[in-house]
């Protein structure tokens, strides 16, 4: 009765998922806006490129799949930094904490930024700049929720503000993810992830940024009349992520897992990609992964996906215990670097914390 309950739902919400969803478009790359709903700021998930979305856990499924969020033992804290494009001065901040509520449950709350660092203010008169600086503020809040069905099906949901600015202009919206993971096997080792990302209201620019004086002739004189652009409104960055992962068991405490994900991008090309992680307990892991953009080979050099495709990662974990011998918190480094075309790739590094 319970796997034919845990198949109903698996099935029902996939094709929930599929019937919004887009096949991937080259052609309406650059309609949408928000490309920031697209930056993974979180270490572990990055090592692998962003297709963990079977096996995800923890506060950095509010970023791929909020299933995941469900999979926390009691409380987790973490907080990551990333260089984004080396050379281009871009970074990433995030924080994001999670905590169990109930036996089954857990509400999450995430947080990320973009840092723009000090930009020159330029003008028509002066293109070497006017010696002012301004920073673009990009911010993203998230909350979510995640439930869990006898360790089998998890299913979550996430709200979340975007929020971009300057000094003068502004636009805001909120997205909505979606998500289940399916768990089965004698251990638990194949998974099973579908979620579905940032479905939401477009989004459009507003402020004293898209005002303007211009002269209106009346007879032989002529006055000045504030008047404002009219922006066009843009949509977000919605994609759908399939994916599915093996943990092959080496002895009591290592594995090693195998892993496949799909995406399809409403904007942009589909995605494809494989990963493999080995894992030494909670110690210590090894994590690298590939990802290609579907009908990508033989673009122009303006149309080739930034990313090479290549990424890798690794953890080092460290626990606490009681007098009993119990294990109290578990402090967790992550790193993960992916390959780009040109500049020097993406770093990330993230520092996790668990609470029993």
């Amino acid at each position: 009765m319970h796997k034919l309950l845990y198949s109903t739902i698996v099935l029902v919400l996939t094709g929930l998922f599929c019937l919004p969803a887009n096949a991937g478009n080259p052609d309406r790359q650059g309609e949408a806006g928000a490309y920031e709903l697209l930056m993974n700021p979180w270490a572990r998930t990055a090592g692998l490129h962003t297709m963990t979305t079977a096996g995800v856990s923890g506060v950095e499924a509010m970023r791929l799949n909020i299933a995941g969020l469900a999979r926390i033992t009691k409380t987790q804290f973490e907080a990551s930094h990333a260089i984004y494009i080396e050379g281009t001065g871009l970074t990433l901040n995030a924080f994001g904490f999670g905590q169990k509520v109930g036996e089954n449950t857990v509400i999450g709350l995430s947080l990320m930024s973009v840092g723009f660092g000090d930009i020159p203010v330029t003008t028509a008169t002066q293109p070497e700049g006017t010696g002012a600086t301004f920073s673009p503020s990009f911010f993203n809040l998230g909350l979510g929720f995640a439930h869990m069905f006898e360790n089998k099906v998890t299913v979550g949901v996430l709200v979340r503000s975007v929020n971009e600015s300057i000094a003068d202009l502004s636009a805001s919206s909120f997205a909505i993810d979606a998500g289940v993971q399916y768990v089965t096997g004698e251990n638990d080792q194949f998974k099973l992830g579908i979620s579905l990302r940032n479905v939401g209201a477009p989004m459009r620019f507003s402020g004293e940024g898209l005002s303007f004086s211009a002269k209106v002739p009346k007879g032989s004189v002529s006055y000045n009349l504030t008047s404002n652009y009219r922006p066009a409104r843009f949509e977000l960055q919605s994609l759908l992520n399939i994916g599915a992962s093996y943990d092959f068991l080496l002895g009591s405490q290592n594995r090693l897992t195998a892993l496949g994900n799909f995406t399809s991008n409403a904007f942009a090309r589909d995605q494809i990609g494989l990963g493999l992680e080995f894992a030494m307990g909670t110690r210590f892991m090894l994590r690298a992964g590939y990802k290609y953009e579907i009908g990508s080979a033989g673009a122009p050099p303006e149309e080739a996906p930034l990313y090479s495709g290549l990424s890798a990662g690794a953890s080092l974990g460290f626990n606490t215990r009681d007098l009993d011998g119990a294990v109290k918190s578990h402090f967790a480094i992550d790193y993960a670097y992916r390959q780009t075309r040109s500049f020097g790739g993406t770093h990330n590094i993230s520092l996790r914390l668990d609470l029993n």
